[in-house]
């Protein structure tokens, strides 16, 4: 999970999405600095805006940045700090990890698509995959499902022409890796990568 900063852009405000919801039906609670965002209808936490941050917590970093212990250490106290009786409950294991391809079948629904069982090191999961070069016995970055990617798309469960897939497999390009080959095709790791280890995108 990510929150999110940029006192040039839009202020001294720590952003931290929870969930999507729509725009139009949001509820808006405050508490102090923290305002709490909540779905209107169903009342599920979308999230929350931290107004002048910088006076609980140094900030150097600028953007989307991974939530931590630390982080949520302190996201805590300034709810505490507030008088918002609340946590933030979130995962954060790693989301970007070595995979092993254990498996890979043709899609029966799709020439151009495979169905790859990929091995996580703690789990194995199912993940269609389009790339031409994809193949059993690789080693492989793969987004976990809850992952943000660089580009801002949110990696959930799916159905890809009706067969689930739990994750992505990712090119070099999509992970934002410097000197990324233009040509289509995942990142291929090598050997001396453990599967199941973060993989660092920095």
């Amino acid at each position: 999970m990510q929150v999110f900063y940029n006192r040039d852009g839009i202020g001294d405000v720590l952003i931290i999405p929870v969930a999507q919801g729509d725009r139009n039906e949001v509820k808006q609670e405050r508490f102090g600095d923290v305002v709490k965002i909540s779905d209107q209808s169903n009342g599920n936490l979308l999230g929350y805006n931290i107004f002048n941050a910088s006076s609980y917590v140094n900030i150097n970093e600028k953007g989307a940045i991974q939530l931590t212990e630390e982080w949520l250490t302190a996201i805590h106290d300034i709810f505490q700090k507030n008088e918002l009786a609340e946590e933030l409950n979130v995962d954060l294991s790693p989301k970007f990890v070595v995979g092993y391809v254990k498996e890979k079948e043709q899609h029966e629904n799709a020439d151009k698509l495979s169905v790859c069982q990929v091995n996580l090191g703690d789990e194995t999961v199912q993940i269609v995959c389009g790339a031409p070069n994809v193949d059993a016995g690789q080693k492989v970055v793969v987004a976990k499902v809850g992952a943000v990617m660089p580009g801002g798309m949110e990696i959930k469960d799916a159905e890809l022409r009706g067969v689930p897939s739990s994750g992505m497999i990712c090119s070099a390009k999509e992970l934002g890796l410097p000197d990324a080959p233009k040509e289509k095709g995942i990142l291929v790791l090598e050997d001396t990568y453990e599967v199941g280890q973060p993989f660092d995108l920095t």
